[in-house]
């Protein structure tokens, strides 16, 4: 499966997975930023990946999360 930005609800469940030690409430951009370019799968372009897609990216994990 390939994944891009997009695919918000996608990279949570990803991240929700990989990271089950992680509370997705106090992850900051950076680190968020890094770890979904680092997801199997994940090919698109790192620079797409602004605030507003990685806002999105964490309230889709932390739903994931409850």
């Amino acid at each position: 499966m390939s994944l891009k930005w997009v695919d918000v609800l996608d990279i949570a469940i990803e991240l929700a997975e990989s990271k089950p030690d992680v509370d997705p409430r106090y992850v900051n951009f950076v680190d968020l930023q890094r770890w979904v370019i680092a997801l199997p799968g994940f090919s698109d372009d790192p620079a797409r990946g602004g605030e507003k897609v990685l806002e999105a990216i964490q309230a889709a994990w932390i739903e994931e999360a409850d």
